[in-house]
């Protein structure tokens, strides 16, 4: 696995074991000034909600908009930069509820803090309009969060009108090997997704977030299609090899039918504003 595909993997599934509510109650504190946000999901909510000139640090793992490329780094998840979150005179910092050392020093600095705790599909737009309302921005958000909500709520009715193919939805594994492979279970935000998009994930009945899957396993669910979640784009000559390392399972439905396909692209796993996009996506990746 590359590295920069391990390091995302890493952050996903870290995200995806975490089970807390969305977001902290935010305080009626003032509009922040000068904000660092140490979560892409929430980064792209505070460009949606027109507050991106007021961001001034970003994780290491922010690409979108592209207008953060230009942003100082200060870190992520698991290797946050806390002096230079420090030295960036922040009034509001967004952290992983996870980064419990991070939030007490925040506190000992009194630096006011926005916590985030992702754990569902609903809890999307519920963090949008929390948000919205740290921001000075409630009347954006809510009309944001209401048109993701329609957007999603279309593809359900679509996709109610379909045969539901049985899906197994892969978000990490060894590079050119099916070894280390991680699935999505049958809760939280990834499984949410596929079946908004009209899939029956096959670790539906596994009431966790991630389920280590080995190709034994893979093979007694009998997938009718797999989707491979990629947030970085890859190059058609590695994707074509990446297809053809599934070749080894012939007995599974989906690979015998061509069925397997690789959705390199960041939308389908990251909670933010573009959710609805990201299932639209994998929608016609089900249907093709």
């Amino acid at each position: 696995m590359g590295f920069k595909h391990l390091a995302t993997s890493v952050l996903l599934i870290a995200a995806l074991y975490s089970t807390a509510p969305a977001a902290r109650r935010p305080s009626q504190a003032p509009p922040p000034a000068r904000i660092v946000s140490l979560v892409p999901a929430v980064t792209e909510m505070l460009f949606a909600l027109g507050a991106g000139p007021k961001v001034v640090g970003v994780s290491s793992f922010d690409h979108f908009p592209p207008e953060v490329e230009r942003i100082q780094r200060v870190g992520a998840l698991l290797d946050p930069d806390v002096e230079r979150i420090l030295s960036l005179r922040a009034d509001l910092v967004v952290v992983y509820r996870s980064q419990s050392d991070v939030l007490a020093q925040l506190g000992r600095a009194n630096i006011p803090v926005f916590v985030y705790g992702h754990a569902g599909l609903a809890d999307v737009t519920v963090t949008l309009r929390q948000v919205g309302q740290r921001i000075g921005a409630a009347a954006e958000a809510d009309r944001l969060a209401a048109d993701i909500e329609g957007r999603i709520e279309a593809v359900r009715a679509a996709s109610a009108k379909s045969q539901r193919p049985r899906t197994l939805v892969v978000f990490a594994r060894d590079s050119f090997a099916l070894r280390g492979i991680y699935a999505s279970g049958g809760i939280g935000f990834v499984h949410d997704m596929v079946t908004a998009a009209g899939g029956d994930n096959v670790f539906a009945d596994t009431k966790r977030e991630a389920v280590q899957a080995t190709t034994e396993l893979i093979i007694a669910r009998a997938p009718e299609v797999i989707l491979e979640l990629r947030a970085e784009p890859m190059d058609s000559a590695t994707k074509t090899k990446e297809l053809r390392t599934w070749s080894a399972l012939k007995s599974v439905p989906a690979v015998r039918l061509s069925q397997v396909r690789i959705i390199d692209d960041a939308r389908p796993v990251i909670p933010g504003p573009r959710v609805a996009e990201g299932i639209e996506l994998l929608a016609r990746a089900l249907k093709r």
